[in-house]
């Protein structure tokens, strides 16, 4: 599979990760139908790590300069929303040895695999959560929640983030990584959201925007902290 093919499969998994699996569909199905949600399972993890675990997402999706921008310490809690199989999240168990990484998601194959791949990595500080289509249902307090090409999913964003503000530690942060209106790769544009629409519903949400990143070539990625903390 080629890389943009797999990051077309990357965004559609993140559509399922968060709203569920009747959100799931199959590649074909989003680029004919994208402002439709049909009725597709999204089963079948150990397939889909050939996709979102492919090699060749590594040089658009800049896993190594996006935790190095995110400055983690060694026993940082994160959340990695839309999991799935765990690009980012083992990624993010690596980089904070003595911290705890929650790899969140609603599909139980997704959950079953996660947790799977962390015990045949050896990742014992990363486990795999079965969230709802609504709450992460995050055990724990963290200092960092990131939401990769899902953002623009969530069907009640505002809510959702608002919610969230309760699972983050003082000082805690979000980043938001999605496709920018520009990419030529991702969704088609009319289910894209801009990254002023992200700030100005982050802001109603309860948050103050911190930093925005402009090293990925076809994705923005903001950083917030809850407004005055």
């Amino acid at each position: 599979m080629n890389r943009i093919a797999a990051l077309v499969a990357s965004c559609i998994a993140s559509a399922a990760l968060l709203a569920g699996p009747s959100a799931a569909q199959s590649p074909k199905t989003m680029m004919e139908s994208p402002n439709t949600m049909m009725d597709h399972g999204f089963s079948g993890a150990e397939e889909w790590a050939k996709v979102f675990d492919d090699p060749g997402r590594d040089a658009s999706q800049k896993p190594r300069e996006v935790i190095q921008a995110l400055a983690l310490k060694s026993d940082s809690v994160v959340a990695d929303i839309g999991a799935g199989t765990g690009y980012f999240a083992v990624r993010f168990a690596r980089a904070a040895p003595k911290g705890r990484v929650y790899g969140v998601d609603v599909e139980p194959d997704m959950v079953k695999y996660l947790a799977k791949r962390a015990e045949r990595e050896g990742l014992k500080n990363l486990t795999a959560v079965l969230a709802g289509a609504d709450d992460p249902r995050l055990p724990e307090k963290v200092d960092l929640v990131v939401t990769v090409n899902v953002f623009h999913h969530l069907p009640d964003r505002e809510r959702y983030f608002r919610n969230l503000r309760g699972s983050l530690k003082p000082g805690g942060r979000v980043a938001i990584i999605d496709h920018s209106m520009a990419s030529r790769e991702g969704p088609p544009r009319s289910m894209r959201i801009s990254p002023e629409r992200v700030k100005k519903e982050l802001k109603s949400a309860g948050y103050a925007f911190v930093q925005q990143h402009g090293f990925l070539p076809g994705q923005y990625f903001l950083v917030f902290r809850p407004a005055g903390s």
